[in-house]
């Protein structure tokens, strides 16, 4: 038998910060808990609506995705608000007896906490859990294995920087600047083309491993068509964040070398970049305070960061960018106001 490999193209990992401290992802995802509540009703729709129960009655189990599953708590409401809606489909239909068994894989990056994920579980899941290590912009598990997919906030990582913006020679190179959205029309091109190719290498390996009449549910950050890269919200957070480096390579205590090599690999797409039918949904915060959203950032960054600084820096990194923020009210203000979920709801034939 061949062996499974995973192509050193998807070898950059980015896990969120692990374990149960104060700044730690499990405890710093408020944010995120919020869309996956506000998607529970859409994604109860769609199930109802498009999932074909009569395709699935000749399986004994049905095989469930969280791709990009972090360490919880996320993950596992997520992954409840799907056993239901999948449950009330069959008894909907008479099918009480009928329910399968459920199996959860639970997908992140290799070095993703799967200690912290594991001890975490509910005592009270009625599924069988397992870990699947590995990014999901390759394969992952075998043809035509998955009833479900879900991902909620990860699509928006890219499977790498664009190689184009931490090279010298390149006319896309990001000299003094982490992120493409204060950058210019090359380096906004190079993230463009990285995204599109990350995503068709994404849903091409879903239409591998899902099963006929499946289902992928998708929830991803994104922006209006409209709206320049450089207002959205959380473009402006990176580019306070690159500040904040710039100021300290100009102190000398990080080296300016190392900021100029450093991008965080997030796109932020916009609806006809979204290849599928989608919905939007707005969850729009009537009170984000700064510090909130500086604890948010630094789980969800801390360890990129880390990788390439070292955490010597993260403690004054990270009170600068409160500073700045607390500095420019108006960026959480008006950020809020153009805030984006896509809810993307995908079948296969």
């Amino acid at each position: 038998m061949a062996a499974v490999k995973e192509t050193s193209k998807f070898s950059e990992t980015y896990p969120m910060k692990g374990g149960d401290g104060p700044n730690s992802y499990a405890n710093n995802s408020t944010l995120q808990k919020g869309y996956v509540d506000a998607a529970k009703e859409r994604l109860s729709k769609a199930v109802a609506e498009k999932l074909d129960v009569d395709v699935l009655l000749s399986s004994n189990t049905f095989c469930i995705a969280d791709l990009g599953c972090s360490v919880g708590p996320n993950t596992f409401i997520a992954v409840e608000n799907i056993l239901e809606a999948v449950e009330f489909k069959f008894q909907s239909q008479g099918l009480n007896s009928q329910i399968p068994e459920f199996q959860v894989f639970f997908n992140d990056h290799t070095l993703n906490d799967f200690n912290r994920l594991f001890k975490s579980l509910p005592q009270t899941k009625r599924y069988y859990a397992a870990g699947v290590p590995g990014s999901f912009y390759g394969r992952l598990f075998p043809n035509a294995s998955i009833h479900f997919f879900h991902s909620a906030f990860a699509l928006q990582w890219l499977s790498r920087v664009p190689k184009q913006v931490v090279d010298k020679n390149s006319s896309a190179w990001n000299k003094g600047r982490i992120h493409y959205s204060n950058s210019t029309d090359e380096v906004v091109r190079a993230y463009e083309a990285q995204h599109a190719e990350d995503m068709e290498c994404f849903l091409n390996a879903r239409a591998q491993e899902i099963t006929d009449g499946g289902m992928m549910v998708l929830v991803i950050p994104g922006r209006p068509n409209t709206l320049p890269h450089s207002d959205s919200l959380v473009n402006v957070c990176y580019q306070l964040i690159g500040s904040c480096l710039m100021d300290m390579a100009r102190k000398g205590l990080v080296s300016e070398e190392k900021v100029d090599t450093f991008n965080i690999p997030v796109y932020t797409m916009t609806s006809q970049e979204l290849e599928a039918a989608y919905l939007t949904l707005r969850f729009l915060p009537l009170s984000l305070q700064s510090n909130l959203y500086l604890t948010h950032a630094r789980a969800a960054f801390e360890e990129v960061i880390k990788q390439q600084f070292g955490k010597e820096i993260l403690d004054e990194l990270f009170d600068s960018y409160l500073k700045k923020l607390e500095e420019q009210p108006s960026i959480i203000a008006s950020g809020t106001e153009t805030a984006i979920i896509f809810l993307a709801v995908l079948k296969r034939k």
